[in-house]
């Protein structure tokens, strides 16, 4: 029989998609939850798989998950150590936990991001600030779905919140003091990978009112459309935000796709927004756990699904056809 995939993830409604294309296929496969996960030293069943697909999230400490958050960099470096397919690893996940260092491979790649400072304590923010172009967000270092982010509209109301304690640092206790940026046209593109190559892009119209702007949450198109509600999770569909089908210019998907190949994810997003003040196009996110947008057939064109499974099961072939050939005696 041939090893099974294994989807590793924390956030159970955002897989749907995929676990029902991988039930359609009858494509071997397996489910680990990370919040119960364990794994011992000296026990490899993880040999047992012909890869695994690493779906956890950063923002999993906003649903009392945080501890999984650390601990499955323990899991990946376990599984890589002893030769396991993982897509989107250790590198992949490293880069997604730290938002200043995504800003910092931004910055080693010569692109542009929202000016920003990093720092550790609440007592930091308003010295950090100085220079930067009001509105300011600060944000945890550890964030994900938006969580924590908050707006200044000047160094007074930052202050204060300082003072109060109430800004949100995250698990890692570091945040980062960003210029906000007004976007153009109340959108932001986010473009996606498979295979570190490009796959497709969206607009996402945003109404300045949240910074969660989780692709496979909104349910709604340009025109008002609602989108197939069973494409969309349970919990908790995204109103007065709105999607559309996009073609980046050619400059945008190559520096997606350098920037995706540096940081070691496969499979993600990498979203920017055009500063209304300037016309500069900013880096601002690079996101290793792709939802892919609710409903891809109506935004994009295509389900998304059906192509990352095409791709994971390819995978997973070469893995069991190696896995299979007979070791060579020796060489001459």
């Amino acid at each position: 029989m041939p090893k099974p995939i294994a989807i590793y993830y924390e956030q159970q409604h955002w897989f749907k998609p995929l676990f029902a294309e991988l039930d359609r296929r009858g494509t071997p496969y397996i489910k680990i939850n990370a919040v119960e996960h364990t794994y011992a030293i000296k026990e490899h069943p993880e040999l047992s798989f012909a890869l695994v697909v690493n779906r956890m999230s950063p923002s999993a400490w906003n649903r009392e998950h945080g501890d999984a958050i650390f601990y499955t960099l323990g899991v990946l470096d376990h599984l890589q150590r002893h030769g396991v397919r993982v897509i989107n690893g250790l590198k992949a996940f490293r880069t997604e936990l730290s938002k200043a260092a995504q800003l910092s491979l931004l910055d080693s790649l010569g692109l542009p991001f929202p000016k920003a400072r990093v720092i550790h304590r609440p007592s930091q923010a308003e010295a950090a600030a100085q220079g930067l172009r009001w509105p300011v967000v600060v944000k945890p270092n550890i964030g994900g779905s938006g969580a924590g982010v908050k707006r200044f509209d000047s160094p007074e109301t930052l202050a204060k919140a300082a003072a109060a304690n109430e800004l949100a640092f995250g698990l890692d206790s570091t945040a980062l003091v960003q210029e906000f940026i007004p976007a153009r046209d109340s959108h932001i593109v986010r473009v996606e990978v498979l295979n570190g190559k490009y796959l497709y892009a969206i607009k996402v119209h945003i109404t300045g009112e949240t910074f969660d702007l989780c692709p496979a949450d909104i349910c709604k198109t340009t025109g008002g459309i609602d989108l197939n509600r069973a494409a969309c999770p349970v919990d908790a569909p995204k109103t007065g935000i709105s999607v559309e089908g996009y073609e980046p210019p050619a400059e945008v998907v190559a520096d997606v796709e350098r920037i995706m190949s540096h940081a070691g994810i496969e499979l993600g997003g990498v979203e920017y927004i055009t500063d209304d003040r300037d016309g500069q196009r900013l880096y601002y996110d690079i996101n290793a756990l792709s939802n892919f947008v609710a409903d891809g057939q109506h935004v994009i064109g295509f389900d998304p699904f059906v192509k990352l499974v095409d791709w994971l099961e390819a995978e997973a072939a070469n893995v069991n056809a190696r896995s299979h050939e007979p070791a060579l005696a020796g060489v001459r």
